[in-house]
């Protein structure tokens, strides 16, 4: 008797704290990853690196100095040196790490062992990315962080930088129109694409900048955010006069741009402009962004009057592309699908669209209009993502790079109360007025719109 209750005194503490464990790891990974798994990856990886980096094919031979040291000292046989390893920093989802590089190494060769750096310390990822010549940084990440998003404390956003999503190396993926101006989103219904729309147009709304919405599923998507809107057109026909508005809008633009072109002799360099940005301040327009929902309806023709307006807004919606940046005037075009099979210039616009996001589609051949042309190794990735996850998505752009991503949950109540907040910010455009959308709630209460 005095054996069993010795039994149950030890392994029922024991028992109940395995099950804790186990219960954190499922539950509250961050927690599990803090008290357990960090400590642990950390003594693996201090205890193997030299022979996991041997093993991995990342060391070479040391330098005949170092050689002739190591015999004089020790008379040991001379082993392959590993990468010099930095110091270890712990974050809340794993570790970073700095190698400096031996001499014949490149990233590359730290990339292709990635996965068997994973296994052989224990974390969920391992990703790498170069710092500067020579020198790499490994992100170990202890967790799937985009099975629970929870974005980061600091993030650098800024003017016309929206954090939208977080990575899948615990890092924000930030969208930012001063580097990436036009940007193509596709998605299956129930993908998350929404979600995405709705945290970019919740995060620029706050800014100085005017929001232009074209959604002709009747105003749906984008009708809850009128208040912070300059511009929604909820049909075809609203949109093609919108889009020749914004043409106008654009030509105007490039008109001041050219004004302040007839330099004067004595003008100092950093006067002079070739796009928005290189104006004064007190004379540059407020850029503009403009968010089509669901581009394929603007290709729909079921008459001969509806082909020449289709043409007519493809013709302007490239117009934009090529030549809005410089004016500054971005456009986020959104979709489930866009091929060539839409129709005339479909293939020619999405060429213009540098930025991708790709969440689940319903096919390969979708996937491979998003990403294709860019970065093809991502298709198998944007094929693969699960419709148990919404909001995930493989994001990718023209320098060929492209990473997981997934969007935190955002209601439409908070991202609506958020634009209604922010409603004395919505810029003066005399062009925009005409367009200016309807509070619908508003418009209620008042008896203005039909029961």
């Amino acid at each position: 008797m005095s054996e069993l209750l010795t039994v149950l005194g030890v392994g029922g503490p024991l028992a109940v704290m395995g099950g804790t464990v186990a219960v954190a790891r499922e539950k509250c990974p961050s927690v599990y990853w803090s008290a357990v798994g960090l400590p642990l990856s950390t003594v693996r990886l201090l205890g193997s690196y030299g022979s996991v980096m041997d093993a991995c094919g990342l060391t070479v031979a040391p330098s005949r100095l170092r050689a002739l040291a190591v015999r004089a000292a020790t008379r040991r046989e001379v082993r392959p040196v590993p990468p010099r390893r930095g110091l270890l920093w712990p974050t809340s989802t794993g570790l970073r790490l700095r190698l400096r590089l031996a001499a014949g190494q490149e990233v590359a060769d730290v990339a292709a062992s990635a996965e068997r750096l994973r296994h052989a310390w224990g974390v969920h990822a391992v990703h790498v990315s170069e710092i500067r010549p020579g020198t790499v940084e490994l992100r170990l990440v202890g967790f799937d962080v985009l099975r629970d998003v929870r974005m980061p404390r600091h993030t650098q956003g800024g003017y016309l930088r929206v954090p939208v999503a977080l990575r899948e190396d615990a890092t924000a993926f930030v969208r930012d129109y001063r580097a990436i101006p036009h940007q193509l989103t596709l998605g299956a219904t129930l993908s998350g694409k929404s979600m995405y729309l709705r945290h970019l147009v919740a995060g620029l709304a706050g800014q100085d900048v005017a929001l232009v919405g074209i959604d002709c599923k009747r105003g749906v998507e984008l009708a809850p955010f009128a208040s912070r809107l300059s511009a929604l057109a909820t049909d075809p026909v609203e949109a093609a006069e919108l889009l020749s508005v914004m043409v106008r809008l654009m030509d105007r633009r490039y008109d001041l741009i050219r004004a302040r072109q007839n330099i004067p002799v004595g003008t100092p360099d950093q006067a002079i402009t070739s796009d928005l940005w290189g104006l004064p301040e007190e004379e540059r327009p407020v850029p503009v962004v403009v968010f089509v929902d669901e581009v394929a309806e603007l290709f729909l023709a079921a008459t001969r009057k509806d082909e020449e307006r289709r043409d007519e807004m493809v013709t302007q919606l490239i117009r934009l592309a090529q030549l809005g940046r410089a004016a500054g005037i971005y456009l986020e075009v959104c979709g489930q699908r866009f091929g060539a099979e839409l129709g005339k210039g479909a293939t020619m616009l999405r060429a213009q669209l540098s930025g991708r996001v790709c969440h689940r589609v319903n096919d390969e051949a979708s996937a491979k209009m998003a990403l294709g042309d860019i970065a093809p190794e991502a298709v198998i990735a944007a094929c693969s993502v699960p419709a148990d996850r919404p909001g995930t998505a493989v994001a990718g752009d023209t320098s060929g790079g492209w990473s997981r991503i997934r969007t935190p949950y955002l209601s439409l109540a908070d991202a609506a109360d958020r634009c209604v907040k922010t409603a004395h910010l919505v810029p003066e455009l005399r062009e925009l007025a005409p367009f200016k959308p309807v509070n619908v709630s508003t418009a209620v209460e008042a008896g203005g719109l039909p029961a």
